[in-house]
């Protein structure tokens, strides 16, 4: 695996990550607050900010920023553990796409992202500093983190038909993907994102990411990778 492809599966993993701002009043200080995040069909993050917020406000005046996503915290010695600095620009987003794809990662978000207030916003990537672990790091271009590419926007254009099909057609799919294929447990998973290089799954609160061993040229090519799947995933019952 390329250091750029698990600087993105982080990104598309992630539930949270640190935002870091400049302070708009108070000479360029530093600012960093927690946010909820998900990410775009070609792995760009994607937040639903509040206008009350400092982060939002500071981002108004200056757009730059950067988000920390880690997967290290949870270890006996943090140090080890995988993590990604991706610096970018965050700016207002209207693409209906963008606050769908949030929202089927965070459902709760559904209570307030009507207000007034809340906005979705989008990272255009520009560098990204990978470190997975002790004397392993390395930046990473923009566009190699997240590559200008047709798949992504093509199968962003399809997907809720994509979805609308695997979690209805094919209904027991992602529960078989989640039990037989990731080793979770429960039933009524359902898919809530696709993307080139794999599917996201959800059941309640809990959170499963399905890697394809292959990249996604095309909504088609996705379509047939998931059913392929779904039939691996029925024979490793029998």
């Amino acid at each position: 695996m390329t250091t750029a492809a698990a600087a993105r599966g982080l990104i598309r993993r992630a539930r949270s990550a640190a935002l870091a701002t400049t302070l708009r009043d108070n000479d360029g200080w530093a600012y960093a607050s927690l946010v909820t995040v998900a990410c775009d069909c070609d792995g760009s993050p994607i937040l639903l900010l509040s206008d009350l917020a400092d982060h939002t406000r500071n981002l108004k005046v200056d757009s730059r920023a950067s988000l920390l996503f880690e997967a290290a915290s949870g270890r006996a010695n943090p140090q080890t553990g995988p993590r990604v600095t991706v610096l970018g620009r965050i700016e207002h987003s209207d693409a209906i796409g963008h606050r769908r794809r949030f929202l089927a990662r965070h459902p709760s978000a559904r209570h307030y992202a009507g207000f007034a207030d809340f906005r979705v916003y989008r990272m255009a990537v520009d560098r990204a500093h990978y470190v997975g672990g002790f004397g392993r790091a390395e930046w990473i271009d923009g566009k190699d983190l997240i590559p200008a590419n047709e798949a992504a926007r093509s199968i962003a254009g399809s997907e809720s038909e994509i979805l609308e099909r695997m979690n209805g057609e094919h209904g027991d799919a992602a529960s078989l993907f989640a039990t037989r294929l990731l080793g979770r447990h429960g039933d009524g998973w359902t898919m809530a994102a696709v993307d080139p290089e794999g599917c996201d799954l959800r059941r309640g609160n809990m959170l499963a990411r399905l890697d394809f061993a292959r990249r996604a040229p095309d909504p088609r090519a996705l379509v047939e990778i998931l059913i392929e799947l779904a039939s691996r995933a029925r024979a490793a019952g029998c």
